[in-house]
Formats: structure tokens, sequence, C-alpha cells
């Protein structure tokens, strides 16, 4: 097994059936996304869900890839982001500050997901001449949910899988 420069090892190489869900699962899950959004003229396309996308599809099992975390993590750091642009403005600072309630209400709330840390970068970098509050709609509402249907049945495919691992939405866990 290959080492890494910490000590530790190298992943495992994706399995055949991982390889082609990955791409099964990016591909339809984007193409979809497109299509709704073209058919529509709405936008349900923006560029952090091809990092969900990754999640979802090549790391499922993941806290990050749960429908939870990929729905819950995208609405809220969308609101802070249109939040932050329609009182604060559009300058850097406010860039930075959205980013890192987004980051700290996410661990809060327990829904983090990475790429919906991009949120309040792209909506406050398109300004509000592009983004209305409907953008919690679609694109994020709906196409985070659209992604996570795709994923249940991409990664639902295999005799073994059983996804999503958890979706913690109503009632307590035993850790708290």
């Amino acid at each position: 097994m290959k080492q890494l420069r910490g000590g530790g090892p190298l992943p495992a190489k994706a399995t055949t059936k991982q390889l082609i869900k990955g791409l099964a699962g990016g591909f339809f899950g984007i193409l979809l996304l497109g299509v709704i959004g073209h058919t529509t003229s709405a936008p349900w396309l923006m560029a952090p869900f091809g990092a969900t996308c990754v999640l979802l599809f090549a790391a499922s099992g993941s806290p990050l890839a749960q429908p939870r975390n990929v729905i819950g993590g995208h609405l809220l750091a969308a609101s802070i982001g249109l939040a932050a642009l329609y009182i604060l403005g559009d300058s850097v600072p406010v860039m930075a500050l959205a980013v890192g309630l987004s980051i700290m209400m996410m661990q809060l709330f327990r829904v983090v997901h990475p790429p919906a840390g991009a949120n309040p970068l792209v909506i406050i970098l398109a300004g509000k001449a592009v983004v209305g509050w409907d953008f919690l709609v679609t694109p994020v509402l709906l196409g985070s949910v659209a992604l996570v249907a795709t994923a249940a049945v991409i990664n639902n495919i295999a005799e073994e899988a059983n996804w999503p691992s958890y979706w913690h939405g109503i009632g307590r866990s035993k850790q708290e």
C-alpha cells in the first residue's frame, strides 16, 4: 500500500462499479438540472452542485453526502449569502463573513456540506441584479432535492446499497 507523506495509506482504488456510479451520477444529476432549467427557463444549476455530485456519487457514505446535509447545508448557506448581500452589500469582507457564518451555522445545525460553503460567494458575486430571494427555491432547494433523488436511485442500484445512511430531520438523535 502506498504511503502519503503524513504516513497514512492512500484510499483504495475505486472499483469499476464505483467508477461507473460516479460517472452516471454526475452525468445524470447535472443533466437533469440542466434539462429542467432549459425547459422551465428557470435557473436549476449552480457551480456548487458539481461538488455536491462528487460527494453524492463518490463518497455517498460520508455524513457530508447525506440528504439532511445536502439540502439543509445548501439552504442555510444560501440564506446567509442572500441576507448578507441584501443587508450588508457585496464587498470582500461581507463575502468572508457570509462564508464564515455559513460554516458556523452548518456546524450548529449539523448540516455541514462543504459545497454549500461556496453558495454565499456565488450569490454575492452574482449581485442583486441577478439573484433574488427566489434563488432559495430554484436552484437551491429544488436543485438539491433533485440531486438527492438522483442519488437515491444511483446509489441504491447495487444489491448491497442502502443509501442514505441517515436522515435525522425529525426527532432527536441518541447523541444529544
